[in-house]
């Protein structure tokens, strides 16, 4: 197996550069690689790809089954809602559904979204007060913290992140529903369609 020295970081550009100096403040050898797209993912180097882990963070952009396949030292997501609310829009649908409890996971990537072996979960109660713009943001600050607690892991374990026995569980949400939720046409260029469960996080 190839030597892991290779972050590559699938979030946005905002949060890129904090994202990169917590792991590398565990691990100053780390080489951070920021992609923003699927053309990025897809223009990584197989050799890049043997000697990396990479860490997506609350993105919708799909990472496709060969390139996950090719990771040296696997990958995983932070999804700004927690198990019971897996798939598109966790804050939405957790509002529309007026649920008391919402959070936060961090999982390893499979090729099925929001399906894979969960490494982390923080979760809260709700405020009765809140609105989804509030949720969201308070969802953003509890994933920031989950990522701080992962990433000396992240950043200096070669073996996998451990895994919690917690499983996924609740209806997947996709882009579909979300158009549905919000009165969007699902012809609407608005949406992106992908059936067949591989859904954006």
């Amino acid at each position: 197996m190839s030597a892991f020295d290779t972050i590559i970081l699938l979030a946005g550009q905002r949060e890129q550069p904090l994202l990169a100096s917590i792991l590398q403040n565990h691990n100053p050898h780390l080489t951070a690689r920021s992609v923003l797209t699927l053309s990025d993912v897809r223009a990584l180097e197989p050799e890049l790809l043997r000697r990396a882990r990479l860490v997506a963070f609350t993105t919708d952009v799909i990472v496709p089954p060969d390139i996950l396949d090719h990771l040296g030292f696997g990958a995983y997501n932070f999804h700004p809602g927690p198990p019971h609310f897996p798939g598109w829009a966790p804050a939405l649908f957790a509002v529309h559904h007026h649920a008391t409890e919402f959070g936060v996971t961090a999982h390893v990537m499979a090729e099925r979204v929001d399906e894979g072996p969960i490494v982390g979960v923080e979760l809260f109660r709700i405020p009765s007060d809140i609105d989804l713009h509030s949720l969201e943001e308070l969802a953003c600050v509890r994933l920031a913290h989950l990522f701080w607690q992962l990433a000396k892991l992240l950043a200096t374990q070669i073996e996998p992140l451990p895994e919690l026995p917690i499983r996924w569980s609740g209806k997947k949400n996709s882009r579909r529903s979300y158009a549905a939720l919000c009165g969007i046409s699902p012809n609407s260029s608005k949406v992106e369609m992908d059936e067949g469960g591989k859904l954006a996080p």
